[in-house]
Formats: structure tokens, C-alpha cells, sequence
């Protein structure tokens, strides 16, 4: 870990502040007419999702925490819990379903998820930005409506709701934005 000094917090960047862990959201330097410049920072903490705005003077120094990332396979959901493992040591790590959160509905047996990791405990994690799923339930065209940006609602195998174009029927592929929850388009 290197220290850095307060106004050279960035926007993604996650320091060590009061004992714990932060992720900077938002960063703006400060130049008053009166007294020495100092970034006001929006941090969020990484272990509780508390958010903090603090100001840091040029001459306060916080710790840079690098994490570390490594890549784990998605092996199957067990109760509350969420089984992977390490693509390297092959060991099994098993979280909560809360630390996925709703994204947790896009995980499918097999998939590489990248965990975020610090001394060896999870912090964050990262899925793949796009998955292909099925649609199982589609609302039909009504006819006369306009193809203009007009979508409907379309029930997935994963049992989210996704909206979609009204010329994606039940049983096609598509491919879903996981970040968004969007329909990108039909998948090949």
C-alpha cells in the first residue's frame, strides 16, 4: 500500500480512512479565495455501504489500497449462499446471496465472476456485463401500435422482467445488459 496525499484522490480509487475501507465516488478540488486548496471527496464504504463527504488538504496523507482480483467459477446456490470457486487454487468460497445482491439473478452455473478481494476477504464483485438468457413468457404484438419505441414486457428464465422489442417472441435468446437490466438484442 502506498500513501498518497489528500488531493490526489481520484474518482474509483479505494483508501484506507478511519480504519476501514472507501471507495472515492466523487472528487472535486476546491480553491477558496481565503486558506489552502483541498479536495472535498464523496467516499462509500466498501464493507457497510455507509457514504462519508470529507474534505482532504494537500498535506494529509490517506493509504491507497490496491485490491486484488482474481477470477472465480459460479458453481450453484445453496440455500442463501452462493458456491464458487477459485479458477487457480480450486478451492470453494461460499457468500451470501445480499453480497450479489439482485444482480445475483444473472449468475448461471459455470459463469466467471472476478471478486475484488482484500487480506484474502471478499469486497466486491464483478459479473460479465452482458448474459444470453431465454425468454420464457412474451406479451403478443398488438397490431396497429407503432414500432417506434414501443416495447413489452417479457419474463426471462431467470424470472426477471426485461423489456423488450415487439418482435422478440417466447423461447428466442437474448442478450441482457447485466448492469442496466436491459435488452441489448437477439442473440446468435
Amino acid at each position: 500500500m502506498a500513501k498518497i496525499n489528500g488531493n490526489e484522490i481520484r474518482p474509483g480509487m479505494v483508501v484506507e480512512y478511519q480504519d476501514t475501507l472507501w471507495v472515492a465516488v466523487k472528487t472535486m478540488a476546491v480553491k477558496p479565495g481565503k486558506g489552502p486548496a483541498y479536495a472535498q471527496v464523496e467516499l462509500k464504504n466498501l464493507i457497510d455501504g455507509r457514504k462519508l463527504n470529507n474534505r482532504f488538504g494537500s498535506d494529509e496523507r490517506v493509504e491507497r489500497v490496491r485490491l486484488e482480483q482474481k477470477d472465480f467459477q459460479f458453481l450453484y446456490k445453496q440455500g442463501d449462499a452462493l458456491v464458487f470457486m477459485d479458477n487457480e487454487s480450486y478451492e470453494q468460497l461460499e457468500l451470501q446471496e445480499e453480497f450479489v445482491g439482485e444482480r445475483a439473478a444473472f449468475l448461471q452455473d459455470g459463469m466467471t465472476v472476478t471478486l475484488e478481494m482484500h487480506d484474502e476477504r471478499p469486497i466486491g464483485i464483478k459479473l460479465p456485463d452482458q448474459v444470453i438468457l431465454t425468454v420464457v413468457e412474451a406479451d403478443p404484438v398488438v397490431k396497429g401500435q407503432t414500432a417506434a419505441s414501443s416495447y413489452k414486457p417479457a419474463k426471462m428464465d431467470n424470472g426477471l422482467r426485461v423489456m423488450v422489442p415487439p418482435f422478440i417472441t417466447t423461447g428466442e435468446k437474448v442478450l441482457v445488459d447485466t448492469n442496466e437490466v436491459t435488452y441489448i438484442r437477439r442473440a446468435e
